[in-house]
């Protein structure tokens, strides 16, 4: 009997092409502002949605698109305004992703230099900035004036279509209520969909095991998942 292969979990770091995105009522606003970029009506657009919505690969669409760097709203605390120039002087644009926790007045003093330097910054975070608590008033007028919009949590129908099209990538056939199943059980987020589809492929081929329900359970549990 021929030596069985290690199930190894450990998976590539996500692809945020834009073909990959698929598209759903839930974000399809959203996209349509990315690919309005350059001609937004203020120099920011803020994206907000819960952790798996898809808010960050519409942020790695835009920044290749807009040629933009992307930096953590923790990492603006004690830039000057010095520094902040010299950011937006090395790209024409940037992503601040979990913009929420961005120290106020750097954002302020960064959402005025975008402004003059005709440049963009898209603000990710789990809400848009009407729900964050601001104490600095001329930075909440700033981002009241500029367009926000919300990703929904995939439907059923989204996060079905997610997996149908990872499958689809792979040449991957699953047997009748495999898709249903896992929908149904495992976490709500594209991310995991393709963490998913990975292991069912990995797992289909260490084991030699058709694609069926009970590989989809056995990988679930595997992954934390349903048992």
């Amino acid at each position: 009997m021929a030596d069985q292969l290690t199930f190894d979990l450990a998976l590539p770091p996500p692809t945020y092409a834009r073909e990959d995105f698929v598209v759903a009522p839930g974000n399809r606003e959203a996209l349509a502002w990315i690919d309005r970029w350059p001609d937004w009506p203020a120099p920011a657009l803020a994206v907000g949605g819960p952790t798996g919505c898809g808010k960050t690969h519409l942020a790695r669409i835009w920044a290749a698109r807009a040629g933009a760097t992307i930096v953590e709203g923790r990492s603006l605390e004690g830039m000057s305004i010095a520094d902040l120039s010299e950011m937006l002087a090395k790209a024409p644009a940037v992503v601040i992703e979990d913009a929420d926790q961005a120290a106020e007045r750097a954002l302020f003093h960064l959402y005025n230099l975008a402004r003059e330097h005709r440049r963009h910054l898209l603000l990710v975070a789990a809400s848009l900035p009407a729900h964050w608590q601001i104490d600095l008033p001329d930075l909440a007028s700033r981002l009241r004036a500029a367009p926000a919009v919300a990703v929904a949590s995939p439907d059923d129908e989204l996060l079905g279509s997610i997996i149908l099209k990872q499958l689809a990538d792979r040449q991957l056939h699953a047997g009748a209520g495999v898709v249903h199943y896992l929908v149904a059980h495992m976490e709500r987020s594209a991310e995991s969909a393709r963490r998913v589809v990975a292991a069912l492929d990995r797992k289909a081929l260490a084991e030699r095991r058709e694609i069926d329900r009970r590989l989809a359970a056995d990988v679930l549990a595997e992954l934390g998942g349903a048992p």
